[in-house]
């Protein structure tokens, strides 16, 4: 029975990286405005102002 193979060391290894490949998606789709069940037509800035705390004023 033989042994465990040795192979070179990785450095010897030509590795090619593509910077065009998307592994993941940099915001997933349950973490907008969709996932978390809102109106992704209506505009955040209205309610947003109306949210504004009295100090702001």
């Amino acid at each position: 029975m033989k042994g465990p193979a040795v192979h070179g060391p990785d450095d010897d290894r030509r590795v090619e990286f593509l910077d065009d490949l998307d592994v993941l998606p940099d915001t997933t789709s349950d973490e907008g405005a969709l996932g978390w069940g809102d109106d992704v037509s209506e505009d955040s800035t209205s309610r947003l102002i109306a949210e504004r705390p009295p100090h702001w004023d």
